[in-house]
């Protein structure tokens, strides 16, 4: 079947989010036919290039677009599209100044109708890059947060305010002009509408159904509402309050409409099933698919009849961020070494780009610094400090099984986690781990491993000091942290969940006839199509007869004979 893979800031850029599973995907379910249509985030993404695609996915079967450059078709509207754009801009607007409770509910049909309304809008006209950067707009804006029922923290929104938001939502919605929405060229010839995230992305999987019935898949590895939240908890709360809380109205209604209208919902975990859960997803539509991650290339270190690793080292891997909490792991390590003198900590990361991550970085590196000054086994030795801070594919950690062959424990002390890639790559290497319980960590490793609660550094240093006295119960807790993760967290089971789910939602959409197969009242044309046209692959293509290279080529079904069954 044919396949629209819908990414935002992800694959197949060489850089952002998604690229890893989707490449796995698109790889591994081969013989579908994958459309990929992507929007980039910013110019330094378009510049990295893409991933290498394989081969059966050709550069002509992917389509792009950028939500960070102007896109001003330099169409405008005459008085009666100018009155259109307002009747549904202001349900739009509506919706979103709208005090719909804690919940979102209430506005969600005039959502809806401005959304779509919106879609027909731009799908005929264009134009609507301009239109909604105008000032009817920012005046359609002021009015609905004026209005009675609106929302208390949009209604002291400035204009200011008003052309911040609207350039934002421009941006949220610059999908609904898209030219992706052909019925032969575009998302009208799939069968299947898959999108990678929420959000902007599920826009043209939203509009394919409207337009031609296609069924959608969503899969929320991370809840792209809960990640806006997550991304403006820590603003400056007196400047711009009111724009963040029409854009989070703005994410909550379109999160309830993407999980109306998909056909299934794959959280990536139990965590993020609740969030969704929470913000109107129904039930029966969610199906738990965890993310698939390689475990041969953990094979090495599990199966080494030696390679239980240093019991007195300890290890971090992940991304250098406030949210991991690396000050309350290293009081705590300073805890652990009063138990155990001779333990060792390598905090490894991926290189650090951003300046908060340098920041916080430095910080991480004098506070170590201060806590433990470097130590000389005698007074001829050089000092060393028993916490060291790398970078992954530095000299110190060159490999990522490396890194975990050489730990006797596994620790995360996060606050905040998603789904933890981390003790993932450690189950697979048999390793027993010490984490704290927040997002999907319970979930993740069951019964495998020890939770603690988050900013407690003295909980996390008994549990540790715990597990390095007692080798038998590490080695116990490493092989049933192992068996689990071949049992759930494996690429085959990822695929397997996804092949299923496409022939199910394909089983249960209704059939699109083109136009060419139904008459003048929409009544089928008997034999409009001839049964040819299903099978799979090119159904002209040329092949030899099974009798020999010396036998003449005959075309797959043009031209066989009654007794002939290759077709």
């Amino acid at each position: 079947m044919r396949i629209g893979l819908l990414t935002d800031g992800g694959y197949p850029y060489a850089t952002g989010e998604s690229r890893l599973w989707c490449d796995r995907l698109v790889r591994g379910l081969a013989p579908h036919e994958f459309h990929i249509y992507a929007l980039s985030r910013s110019a330094r993404q378009e510049r990295s290039g893409w991933v290498l695609l394989p081969s059966h996915v050709p550069a002509e079967r992917v389509r792009t677009a950028p939500l960070w450059a102007p896109a001003d078709d330099g169409h405008g509207y005459g008085r009666r599209d100018r009155r259109r754009f307002a009747l549904h801009f202001g349900r739009l607007a509506e919706a979103i100044c709208a005090d719909g409770g804690p919940d979102g509910t209430g506005s969600e049909e005039a959502f809806a109708e401005g959304l779509y309304g919106l879609a027909d809008l731009g799908r005929e006209r264009g134009g609507l890059y301009a239109a909604l950067r105008s000032e009817t707009a920012v005046r359609l804006l002021e009015s609905a947060c004026r209005a009675p029922g609106a929302r208390r923290s949009a209604g002291t929104a400035t204009v200011p305010d008003f052309l911040a938001f609207a350039d934002h939502l421009e941006r949220a919605l610059r999908p609904l002009s898209l030219d992706w929405y052909g019925e032969d060229d575009g998302l009208g010839a799939v069968d299947l509408c898959h999108a990678a995230s929420g959000g902007p992305a599920a826009l043209p999987g939203l509009l394919a159904k409207r337009f031609f019935g296609v069924p959608l898949l969503l899969t929320e590895y991370g809840v792209r509402l809960r990640a806006h939240y997550l991304a403006t908890a820590d603003a400056d709360t007196a400047s711009g309050a009111p724009v963040r809380a029409l854009l989070a109205a703005f994410h909550r209604r379109l999160a309830a409409e993407t999980y109306r209208q998909a056909g299934a919902i794959t959280p990536g975990n139990l965590h993020a099933r609740r969030w969704q859960e929470r913000c109107g997803a129904d039930r029966a539509k969610l199906r738990t698919v965890y993310p698939g991650m390689e475990a041969e290339r953990f094979a090495a270190v599990a199966d080494d009849p030696d390679g239980a690793g240093d019991p007195a080292t300890l290890v971090w891997i992940g991304r250098i961020e406030p949210a991991k909490d690396l000050i309350s792991l290293l009081h705590a390590f300073a805890a652990i070494r009063r138990a155990e003198p001779g333990t060792r900590l390598r905090i490894v990361s991926a290189p650090v780009r951003d300046a908060e991550g340098a920041a916080y970085l430095a910080h991480c590196r004098g506070l170590a610094a201060h806590l433990f000054p470097d130590e000389a086994a005698d007074a001829h030795a050089v000092g060393d400090n028993p916490v060291s801070f790398e970078e992954i594919g530095g000299p110190e950690a060159p490999d990522l099984p490396d890194v975990y062959a050489s730990a006797g424990l596994v620790v995360l002390s996060s606050v905040v986690e998603g789904f933890p890639i981390s003790l993932i790559e450690a189950m697979f290497c048999g390793r027993a781990t010490v984490s704290t319980d927040v997002g999907a960590v319970v979930e993740v490793i069951g019964g495998t491993g020890l939770v603690v609660p988050p900013r407690n550094p003295r909980a996390l240093a008994d549990a540790c000091v715990g597990l390095l006295r007692d080798p038998e119960r590490r080695a116990r807790l490493g092989a049933a942290a192992r068996a689990r993760a071949l049992e759930l967290f494996t690429v085959e089971q990822n695929l397997a969940a996804f092949r299923a789910l496409y022939l199910e939602l394909i089983s249960h959409a209704p059939g699109r006839r083109p136009a060419d197969s139904v008459d003048a009242d929409g009544a089928p044309v008997p034999f409009a199509h001839p049964a040819e046209t299903r099978v799979p692959g090119h159904w002209t293509a040329v092949r030899r007869r099974p009798d020999g290279p010396s036998a003449p080529a005959e075309r797959v079904g043009a031209g066989a004979g009654a007794g002939d069954h290759d077709v």
